[in-house]
């Protein structure tokens, strides 16, 4: 039509009078700033959600102008590509934490933008146990349920009782735990067009010198077998189902491998490391170096575990 105007997503958001502060919406936003690889091109809009209302009041303004979303959490299982992300990038943000003790049983309700260590540091306090060997993961309780996070023995399963979500246009959704079909870093809500709100936990009380003591055994085991000097995205590749993958890649002799700022750690082989300045590119290179090698020498496919977001 003659003299019509396509507006941009900057021009759509700030017409269209959200009820969200103004200084939680970055554009042109690099997102090396929101993920512990510290790698990614700029989102072109970023909002940090930290209430359900606002991420409603997003998530109708996408779908009356048809824009895609993209959702975040600690950023710590994730590569974001170098030519950034289209569109809007939520950051939930969303902590509240709801504690109901019942005896011996502990049933708490925790919105998903919490992170794990600082749940695990809150319901120490409150000598709440069960949530001892999943603290050192960086991410939030959001992505653990939809990667079904584990460390030591123990997964995010483990303790959930059910989670609630919202979908993409609006309409929430309760899943049980039998729902949620947890396997082995993954659920029914990978890849879904589902976003984790809260969930409802099952702990159990305990005393609190104990819980601590646990916690700070397992951060110093995460010090000295993980890389955690250096920017990454935690494990690199999913564990195999008959072979443990980061064994197969320090056999093939790929410790210390680099291309470009991408680097195979030296002192755990499953974490690809950011060793300066590593483009997204560099990452993906390496990644599939180290798939060829390890297919080549030993005929063993591996898949990776982290998550990828964005355009090259």
């Amino acid at each position: 039509m003659k003299g019509s105007v396509t507006l941009n997503l900057k021009d759509i958001i700030e017409k269209s009078n959200l009820n969200i502060e103004k200084e939680k919406i970055l554009y042109k936003e690099p997102m090396k700033n929101h993920t512990t690889f510290k790698i990614g091109g700029p989102a072109e809009c970023l909002i940090k959600i930290d209430n359900e209302e606002d991420l409603e009041e997003i998530l109708k303004l996408a779908n009356e102008n048809k824009i895609t979303i993209n959702i975040i959490g600690n950023g710590s299982n994730l590569l974001v590509l170098d030519g950034g992300i289209k569109g809007i990038t939520l950051e939930i943000k969303m902590e509240k934490v709801e504690i109901k003790k019942q005896q011996e049983k502990c049933i708490i309700e925790v919105e998903s933008g919490i992170k794990l260590g600082k749940l695990a540091q809150m319901l120490a306090k409150e000598e709440i146990s069960g949530l001892e060997e999943l603290s050192g993961i960086p991410g939030t309780l959001g992505g653990a349920i939809i990667m079904n996070a584990g460390a030591h023995g123990k997964e995010i399963k483990d303790i959930i009782k059910s989670v609630n979500c919202i979908d993409m246009e609006g309409d929430k959704k309760v899943f049980s735990k039998e729902e949620m079909n947890f396997k082995y870093r993954e659920s029914i809500l990978k890849n879904s067009k589902y976003i984790v709100t809260s969930a409802i936990l099952e702990l159990q009380s305990g005393k609190r010198e104990e819980i601590m003591q646990k916690m700070k055994q397992y951060l110093e085991y995460r010090k000295e077998h993980q890389p955690i000097e250096y920017p990454s995205a935690g494990s690199t590749f999913k564990r195999g189902e008959d072979f443990i993958t980061a064994k197969l890649i320090d056999e093939a002799g790929l410790k210390g491998y680099k291309i470009g700022g991408a680097e195979v750690s030296t002192k755990h082989a499953g974490f690809i490391i950011n060793k300066g300045n590593a483009t997204a590119k560099d990452i993906l290179k390496l990644v599939e170096y180290i798939k060829t090698t390890v297919y080549d020498k030993f005929n063993k496919n591996i898949e990776l575990e982290i998550q990828i977001m964005g355009e090259e």
